[in-house]
């Protein structure tokens, strides 16, 4: 009990509003404050996701053109997943599908799959041991087809400026059904731009078309908003723990996503510095969004049995510390050095091989 205040909500909580007008009217908002300077917009609507996140009054996230579209508009074919896609700092692809529309195995499936067009059928939060806690189920069921329910846990630290995505997705049918997913993390302006510094301590970056290889020596620097320019996707590989950040110097603030690379074991970097178009991606999955047939080619399809369940965790902390991004730009500048002398491409595990040991520190898993 903090003796100084009347309400918790003079300092933290969780607020439910709905929106009025537009195409997101009715769509709920639950609007949470961890009183440290951590805020974010979770969507029961749209398989609570979240819409914007922001840090000491900044945006975090990138909140597309858009805007609000609640479920009813949704078109379940193509790619006009596109004209649903709010953006915000969290989308979830998949359950069914992630990425490039394709026919497998006689089955039509749309761009990115449709759970994140999903509301949930039951929502609550509560205040658990230092955290405010919101709890989902969301339900992917067809007649004749999947039946997935998701388990969605989002748990904000009230101590630290840090939370917590935990999904557990249940197969809940009588046949093998594939399981995809893939947390499409968007980075927005004012944390991105050209200054942004970007780190994905990866040991493997592949290109994903001769377009994004073409430039795959910047695949680490963002630049101006740029008219025309189309997106690049660079996929990178990790050897043990996964984990990508970007730190904004202007602002002294960025954000840290940590995932479970035995689950999770694939990570997309959506680099998109279009006009108005202008995001970053951090995506960590269990696929790469090529199509469901083509992971079916590669023998990397994931699958769930009759019964099954499979839990997915990432962790998301805010970043405040100065040093780290100059020592980022240094080995930027020193790998940059190298790579010139002896024109051979760095992989970014050499970029930070020596980079000092406290900025691991930052955040810990606990």
């Amino acid at each position: 009990m903090n003796p100084y205040i009347g309400h918790d909500h003079q300092v933290y909580g969780v607020e439910e509003h709905r929106l009025v007008g537009g195409k997101g009217d009715g769509m709920r908002l639950l609007d949470v404050r961890n009183g440290k300077g951590l805020e974010l917009a979770v969507m029961p609507d749209r398989a609570a996701d979240i819409y914007r996140l922001k840090f000491r009054g900044n945006n975090m996230s990138y909140l597309s053109p858009c805007g609000f579209v609640a479920p009813f508009y949704y078109e379940a074919t193509e790619k006009n997943w596109l004209k649903s896609f709010t953006g915000g700092f969290l989308t979830t692809c998949g359950l069914e599908a992630v990425g490039t529309p394709c026919v497998d195995e006689g089955e039509s499936f749309p761009l990115h799959g449709t759970i994140a067009n999903l509301p949930a059928e039951h929502i609550y939060w509560v205040e658990e041991e230092g955290y405010l806690v919101i709890r989902a189920v969301i339900n992917d069921e067809v007649l004749f087809g999947r039946k997935f329910r998701l388990h969605r846990e989002i748990k904000i630290s009230l101590s630290t400026n840090e939370f917590y995505i935990t999904d557990q997705v249940e197969n809940r049918g009588d046949t093998t059904q594939p399981i995809q997913i893939l947390y499409h993390l968007n980075m927005g302006y004012p944390l991105l731009d050209e200054d942004s510094v970007l780190d994905i301590p990866s040991n493997k970056v592949t290109p994903r078309d001769q377009h994004a290889a073409d430039d795959v020596d910047n695949w680490m620097h963002m630049q101006k908003p740029t008219t025309g320019y189309q997106e690049r996707c660079y996929y990178h590989s990790f050897s043990g723990k996964g984990e990508a950040s970007i730190f904004q110097p202007k602002l002294n603030a960025g954000v840290k996503i940590e995932f479970d690379t035995d689950t999770l074991d694939c990570f997309v970097e959506w680099k998109m510095m279009g006009v108005r178009d202008y995001v970053l991606g951090l995506e960590c999955g269990n696929c790469h969004p090529d199509g469901r047939d083509v992971m079916r080619k590669k023998g990397i399809l994931k699958f769930l049995e009759p019964g099954e369940k499979i839990t997915f965790k990432v962790k998301v902390s805010m970043l405040e510390d100065a040093d780290l991004a100059e020592n980022i730009e240094l080995k930027l500048d020193e790998a940059e050095k190298m790579a010139n002398s002896t024109k051979e491409r760095l992989s970014h595990t050499t970029i930070f091989e020596n980079a000092p040991k406290s900025l691991d520190k930052i955040t810990e898993i606990p």
